[in-house]
């Protein structure tokens, strides 16, 4: 049986990015978990792990249980598996048919943690968690450790185009594509994707390093895994359960940032007067209450917040949240099959969205449409969308990007805003746009 984690409180604040260059970023297994840059709420995480051997162990921890108040004050994360799921796999278990022949790391991942580092960012703390015959070197390491993320990454790269996957004219072609399905029956609601792609090789961590400067989020991070890593910005929170309560909070309508605030204002207005966008983030709403209803208690699952507005330095979201009280017996793997894919990244319903992409986009989604975070072993997680993230592997790496499609889509819009969804990832890998996007 695995020892209990020890945590110790250690004197003073001290910057994740700093702890991560002195005692992570080496590793070739290794985790940054970030609530951004500056951040004044949240926890971040960062430590090392070693890969999972049995990928269903995480799965199999029952999310109903009630863990006593014991006192623990580090944070939500007491151990257990920080890592990725990819898009195919859970298509896959949908019944949905996939694109096969991906790069190298698009499948699940997970490292198993023990020892790593927990930041309250509201409080200014930080906590060192390890087995108790380990805690005290741990927290001493920790303590005397002083880096910067600078000073393990290189400079910014010589300026590349990205490749993609399709042309504008191609994508404005498959979104009629999507509305004729919609037309006909079909969906309701389609995210059609695509994929940016670089060749030259990238550093992770520099990677992340710029992305989390310009594009900072509550639900970012850095995961790695030998030659493959998950470099991510992303806002949107997919699950999180807390003591047998399962939230979701879907992203539906995207507007980029003004100029100045007067035009910023107006986007926001734009945004949340939209027909189009309120009925896309409507629909995702509907169809995230019935998959929690699968193994939520009848009754229990609401609509906590509708359409609200949250701004990001590239854009602003409509983001709603759904709640439900899990059914005794519940566990990881029920909840996935359930959930995942997430409505946000597929379209209603699931499966024929699913199946219907799958003959438009003409190639995997990879770790983008998944999902990444924390399950712990005592029931809870947290994990967000891969979204307005990189994908680094061994040949190069890659940016995926899309947007929900709707029979008021007009397709000039909608490869706009793909544009403006992959800028941000893309800049961070010293990559711009491709000619047309």
């Amino acid at each position: 049986m695995p020892e209990s984690p020890i945590a110790v409180r250690l004197h003073g604040w001290r910057e994740p990015a700093s702890v991560f260059a002195a005692i992570a970023a080496g590793s070739p297994h290794s985790f940054w978990l970030d609530a951004g840059p500056d951040a004044t709420s949240g926890w971040s995480w960062v430590g090392t792990g070693v890969v999972e051997t049995e990928p269903d162990g995480p799965r199999r921890v029952p999310l109903t249980g009630t863990p006593e108040d014991d006192g623990w004050e580090a944070g939500r994360f007491r151990g257990g598996w920080v890592g990725w799921l990819g898009y195919e796999e859970a298509a896959a278990r949908a019944g949905a048919p996939v694109a096969e022949g991906d790069v190298a790391g698009s499948a699940d991942m997970w490292l198993r943690v023990d020892t790593f580092v927990a930041f309250d960012h509201a409080r200014r703390s930080v906590w060192a968690i390890a087995p108790a015959r380990d805690v005290r070197a741990f927290a001493e390491a920790v303590s005397a450790a002083h880096a910067s993320l600078e000073s393990v990454i290189p400079g910014t790269p010589a300026l590349s185009r990205a490749v993609s996957r399709h042309t504008p004219q191609e994508y404005a072609e498959l979104i009629e594509r999507c509305r004729s399905a919609i037309r006909e029956g079909d969906a309701y609601q389609l995210c059609l994707t695509t994929r940016f792609s670089v060749s030259h090789a990238v550093d992770p961590v520099a990677a992340f390093g710029r992305l989390r400067a310009a594009t900072p989020a509550h639900h970012g991070g850095l995961v790695r895994s030998g030659g493959v890593a998950l470099a991510s910005a992303s806002p949107e929170r997919f699950l999180e359960v807390e003591r047998g309560v399962v939230r979701t909070s879907p992203i539906k309508g995207t507007r980029p940032r003004g100029d100045d605030a007067v035009e910023d204002a107006a986007l926001i207005r734009e945004l949340r007067d939209s027909e189009k966008e309120r009925a896309e983030n409507i629909m995702i709403v509907d169809l995230m209450r019935n998959d929690l209803s699968r193994v939520c208690r009848p009754g229990s699952v609401g609509v906590d917040s509708l359409l609200q507005v949250e701004s990001y330095p590239a854009v602003h979201q409509l983001v709603s949240t759904v709640s439900g009280t899990l059914n005794e017996g519940t566990d990881v793997g029920g909840l996935l099959d359930a959930t995942f894919p997430a409505g946000s990244m597929t379209g209603a319903p699931k499966l024929s969205a699913m199946s219907i992409l799958h003959g438009l986009e003409q190639g995997p989604r990879g770790v983008f449409a998944g999902c990444f975070g924390w399950v712990g072993t005592d029931g809870a997680l947290d994990l967000a969308m891969v979204i307005r993230s990189i994908v680094t592997h061994p040949a190069g790496a890659y940016v995926g990007a899309g947007g929900g499609i709707t029979w008021r889509s007009d397709a000039a819009a909608e490869v706009a805003e793909v544009a403006v969804k992959a800028r941000g990832p893309l800049a961070a890998l010293g990559a711009d746009l491709p000619l047309g996007w």
